[in-house]
């Protein structure tokens, strides 16, 4: 059980497009089954089938790239703001509340 809870796990995080959609899809099929709402239990079937369907194909043209040699490239990452030494934030005057005239 152990195992199968760190697979599923690595697998979500993984794929987190993918697998909310397929939540999606497995909540209409709970919600479609327990309230014989047949039509909303076959979306949910479908839209299920799809993100396996999706994750699979993914999954084999990874597969097809490595074989082919194309090895995995990583951006580097962005920065938003340049490299500065130890600048700092400029301190903020907060204004003093004026008491209500009457």
């Amino acid at each position: 059980m152990d195992s199968w809870t760190r697979s599923w796990k690595a697998i979500y995080r993984r794929e987190p497009v993918l697998s909310l959609v397929a939540t999606a899809g497995a909540v209409n099929i709970a919600i479609g089954g327990l309230g014989a709402h047949w039509s909303l239990m076959t979306v949910g079937l479908g839209v299920v089938g799809g993100a396996i369907a999706l994750g699979l194909r993914r999954q084999h043209r990874q597969h097809q790239r490595r074989e082919q040699g194309f090895a995995p490239t990583r951006r580097p990452a962005a920065y938003v703001l340049p490299p500065a030494r130890n600048a700092g934030l400029p301190l903020l005057s907060i204004p003093k509340k004026q008491p209500p005239s009457r």
